[in-house]
Protein backbone atom coordinates (compact mmCIF):
# COMPACT_ATOMS: atom_id res chain seq x y z
CA UNK A 1 0.00 0.00 0.00
CA UNK A 2 1.39 3.42 -0.84
CA UNK A 3 1.58 6.10 1.41
CA UNK A 4 0.92 9.51 1.97
CA UNK A 5 3.78 10.93 0.08
CA UNK A 6 4.34 8.30 -2.22
CA UNK A 7 0.67 8.92 -3.75
CA UNK A 8 1.81 12.60 -3.78
CA UNK A 9 4.64 12.15 -5.79
CA UNK A 10 2.70 10.00 -8.21
CA UNK A 11 0.50 12.80 -8.57
CA UNK A 12 3.03 15.38 -9.51
CA UNK A 13 4.74 13.39 -11.60
CA UNK A 14 1.59 12.75 -13.66
CA UNK A 15 1.03 16.73 -13.11
CA UNK A 16 3.80 17.34 -14.27
CA UNK A 17 4.21 15.22 -17.46
CA UNK A 18 0.51 15.76 -18.33
CA UNK A 19 1.45 19.98 -18.30
CA UNK A 20 4.96 19.29 -20.22
CA UNK A 21 3.59 16.93 -22.91
CA UNK A 22 0.09 18.20 -23.18
CA UNK A 23 0.12 21.45 -22.38
CA UNK A 24 -2.03 23.63 -19.66
CA UNK A 25 -5.64 21.99 -21.24
CA UNK A 26 -4.01 18.86 -20.46
CA UNK A 27 -2.76 19.54 -17.04
CA UNK A 28 -6.02 20.98 -16.40
CA UNK A 29 -7.84 17.35 -17.13
CA UNK A 30 -5.58 15.73 -15.60
CA UNK A 31 -5.93 17.57 -12.49
CA UNK A 32 -9.81 17.60 -12.52
CA UNK A 33 -9.86 13.78 -13.45
CA UNK A 34 -7.67 13.42 -10.40
CA UNK A 35 -9.60 15.63 -8.39
CA UNK A 36 -12.95 13.52 -9.32
CA UNK A 37 -11.13 10.02 -8.44
CA UNK A 38 -9.77 11.29 -5.41
CA UNK A 39 -13.25 12.18 -4.44
CA UNK A 40 -15.27 8.65 -5.64
CA UNK A 41 -12.09 6.84 -4.48
CA UNK A 42 -12.82 8.26 -0.85
CA UNK A 43 -16.41 8.22 -0.87
CA UNK A 44 -16.25 4.43 -1.58
CA UNK A 45 -13.58 3.40 0.98
CA UNK A 46 -16.06 5.27 3.18
CA UNK A 47 -13.91 8.57 4.00
CA UNK A 48 -15.88 11.26 2.85
CA UNK A 49 -19.66 11.09 3.30
CA UNK A 50 -21.62 12.98 0.04
CA UNK A 51 -25.00 12.33 2.09
CA UNK A 52 -23.90 14.92 4.51
CA UNK A 53 -22.55 17.52 2.27
CA UNK A 54 -25.99 17.92 -0.10
CA UNK A 55 -27.96 18.50 3.35
CA UNK A 56 -26.56 21.96 4.17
Amino acid sequence: MMNTATTGLAAGMALGFAAYFGGFWAFLLVLVLGTVGLAVGLALQGDLDLHTRRQR
